[in-house]
């Protein structure tokens, strides 16, 4: 099965890190080259055969979008970015994905899922292999990338365009929507409570037909809610 060689290009270095951390985990995948900015990008894609392109938007002097604009178009394009605003610019150049930062293992996943499927010619199958999951996460906090581990959250709270997630010793607060977050969280270890509210299902002290007791907080479980959690709490 022939690797998928492609390049980042993000101005951060932190964001190019963890992209480049979490790609390493795809078997298929090779990550050639780390650039900076668009016209390092150039450089690498006219040295190399590369086939696929992890694209910061928001860049000085040549922007994401403009420079997808130039490229070989059998070069495809996974969009990475902060800012919500750019989605349908970027789908109108026929990228792969579009993925929001902080981006997770998970989603990371289905957009090179996303890519095979797209891209057979090219891969031989469309087949993603990897060594791990990863147990954490990264969100943006305080204009940073900030890792929360998956065991030292306790809850998360949604606060309408933000959320609150209250670890074991601090509060991280980011701009997020609870939804968003939800589809970052394994499954057997967090469970949606009520519409403003995440719970670690390992935190639990006790719970009631209302109510979910965590250290000293007790989180509502809603109507909407209800029936799925509770059957998922009785069965465990």
């Amino acid at each position: 099965m022939k690797q998928i060689n492609c390049i980042i290009v993000d101005d951060e270095p932190i964001a190019r890190e963890i992209l480049a951390t979490h790609l390493q985990k795809i078997d298929i995948i090779k990550v050639s080259k780390l650039c900076k900015n668009a016209v390092e990008a150039f450089n690498a894609i006219s040295s190399d055969k590369i086939d696929l392109i992890f694209l910061d938007i928001n860049m000085p002097e040549i922007s994401g979008l403009a420079f997808a604009k130039s490229i070989n178009k059998n070069i495809k394009v996974i969009f990475t970015t902060a800012y919500r605003e750019y989605a349908i610019d970027g789908f109108d150049l026929q990228a792969v994905d579009y993925l929001l930062k902080p981006i997770s293992f998970e989603r990371l996943l289905k957009a090179i899922n996303k890519f095979t499927n797209e891209n057979i010619e090219i891969i031989g199958k469309p087949i993603v292999e990897t060594h791990e999951k990863n147990d954490f996460i990264f969100v943006r906090a305080d204009r940073k990338m900030v890792k929360i581990n998956f065991s030292e959250i306790l809850y998360i709270e949604s606060l309408s365009d933000y959320i609150q997630i209250h670890l074991t010793d601090k509060t991280i607060t980011t701009r997020e929507t609870i939804s968003n977050i939800e589809a970052k969280l394994p499954q057997h270890q967090f469970l949606r409570t009520h519409r403003s509210f995440i719970i670690s299902i390992n935190k639990i002290a006790l719970f009631t037909n209302e109510f979910v007791e965590l250290g000293n907080k007790a989180i509502p479980i809603s109507r909407t809610y209800k029936n799925d959690v509770l059957k998922k709490l009785e069965s465990l």
